[in-house]
């Protein structure tokens, strides 16, 4: 067990605990108040690209199945009795279209390991929020990168360090913050779902029924998560000092413009095209 984290440290902690504590000393070098605050967005920006391209694989290969599925449905009916030949078929539509049907599954598997690194980063270097400086500092690769025992927590009028859940000692301002970032991931949540087909043109009444009554059921499951997820980050949001909200809320809106710019608004095309008519009135 721990030569497995010594590894972890070496590979993904270590870099980005340096390269965290390298924009914060730079930022504070030339006086930028909120430089912690202003470090963790950087650093999640730089992350963000990093992991970019294998987001967009992601990404694409959602699309591309979301695509084939009128395809699939009708390789279902021609080969409802042979399993066999339906595996077969499949296998050929997604040859011919260049789908992996693992492809969404690899890019994710590789953010893991990168993720966890940079929550531990940043949870290490928050004020108060249980974190050990001593720990950052002895993954720095240079004397002149250490950090002092306490850190200014300040950043565009936050206490990074303070956690929403305590609002009734701090304000009631700090339940914004948990409420944004439910807010941001229940849009980029969202927009992940295709735009639903309501309906079968040229099917049979009964089929198109059946067909509807699956769509419905598999709807309520998507939708079911889609508001269960934004519930779940907004209690973490509001259980967890506000810079790990700071962090996700850059990731968040940084995949809401990858998603958009991959496969536009998805599941929340309706409202962004009435909120456009509205915006040009």
């Amino acid at each position: 067990m721990g030569g497995i984290v010594d590894l972890f440290n070496l590979v993904f902690m270590g870099p980005v605990i340096n390269l965290l504590v390298l924009i914060f000393q730079g930022l504070q070098a030339v006086h930028i108040p909120g430089a912690l605050g202003f470090a963790i967005v950087i650093l999640t920006v730089a992350i963000r690209i990093l992991v970019w391209p294998f987001m967009s694989s992601q990404i694409k290969a959602t699309k591309k199945m979301s695509d084939l599925k009128p395809h699939l449905d009708e390789l279902k009916k021609q080969h409802k009795d042979d399993k066999k030949a339906l595996a077969s078929a499949q296998m050929a539509l997604y040859k011919e279209h260049g789908v992996n049907p693992a492809g969404g599954c690899l890019p994710a598997l590789i953010q893991i390991p990168v993720f966890i690194a940079l929550y531990q980063s940043i949870i290490n270097i928050l004020p108060g929020a249980g974190g050990h400086i001593d720990r950052i500092n002895s993954l720095l690769y240079f004397p002149q990168l250490k950090l002092p025992a306490t850190l200014d927590p300040n950043f565009l009028g936050l206490n990074l360090g303070f956690k929403p859940s305590e609002f009734g000692n701090h304000g009631a301002y700090l339940l914004l913050v948990p409420l944004i970032t439910a807010l941001l991931t229940f849009v980029q949540s969202k927009m992940a779902l295709p735009v639903p087909i309501k309906h079968h043109v040229g099917e049979p009444a009964k089929e198109t029924k059946e067909k509807e009554g699956l769509e419905e059921s598999m709807g309520q499951v998507q939708s079911q998560m889609v508001y269960m997820m934004p519930l779940m980050i907004g209690y973490f949001a509001f259980s967890f000092p506000i810079g790990l909200a700071i962090y996700w809320n850059t990731y968040t809106i940084l995949g809401i413009i990858q998603q958009h710019r991959i496969s536009g608004w998805g599941g929340i095309s309706g409202f962004a095209g009435k909120f456009k008519i509205l915006s040009i009135k």
